[in-house]
């Protein structure tokens, strides 16, 4: 049973989360990060409407210009943390990888060092969802075994290093480069 997380008991740790209409809360920024203090990744799950890209358009770290939302599970820090995320642009489907620098915290310690990507045992091809129309990511751990549902089809599946597990670690969401509706739900505390 997963419950709806308020804008009250979510840490914004880079960009703006704002309220919206109903129980949405809305993002309008080329990037957005945020944890749930005190959750944990055995499942959670985000509804979002896109609302389009957003006006201005940053490129990552690396230099790749991409548009994507997504959940951030075991978020330690900025530095090792591990994300499911839909990737709309430039190529749409749903990436899970990790990031891992022991002894750094801050994005200005790691920077976009210690990325892995992990190979899926299980996956499908999607799209990109559409704009205007609810979507929902959902993740949920068991084991090390982490299966990822988009729009209630089961995504991706595959096993999860134990380097990137933290079970203290709280979950998350992040966004770049897009305009969004949503709503996280993860267990009750």
């Amino acid at each position: 049973m997963l419950t709806r997380v308020p804008l009250s008991r979510l840490k914004v740790t880079e960009g703006r989360l704002e309220p919206g209409p109903g129980e949405q809360l809305l993002v309008d920024g080329p990037r957005m990060r945020a944890v749930v203090p005190g959750s944990t990744t055995r499942d959670v799950a985000l509804r979002f409407t896109l609302l389009g890209p957003t006006e201005r358009q940053v490129a990552l770290a690396s230099g790749e210009q991409r548009q994507q939302v997504g959940l951030k599970l075991f978020a330690v820090d900025a530095c090792n943390v591990l994300y499911a995320m839909w990737r709309l642009a430039p190529k749409p489907g749903i990436v899970v990888n990790f990031k891992r620098n022991p002894g750094q915290h801050t994005s200005r310690e790691c920077g976009n060092r210690g990325y892995a990507i992990l190979r899926p045992a299980r996956h499908v091809r999607l799209e990109a969802p559409a704009p205007g129309e609810p979507h929902t990511l959902r993740a949920q751990l068991d084991g090390n075994v982490l299966r990822v549902w988009a729009d209630d089809a089961l995504a991706w599946t595959g096993e999860v290093p134990q380097e990137a597990l933290a079970p203290e670690a709280p979950v998350g969401l992040r966004s770049d480069n897009v305009r969004l509706s949503l709503q996280l739900s993860t267990q009750p505390p």
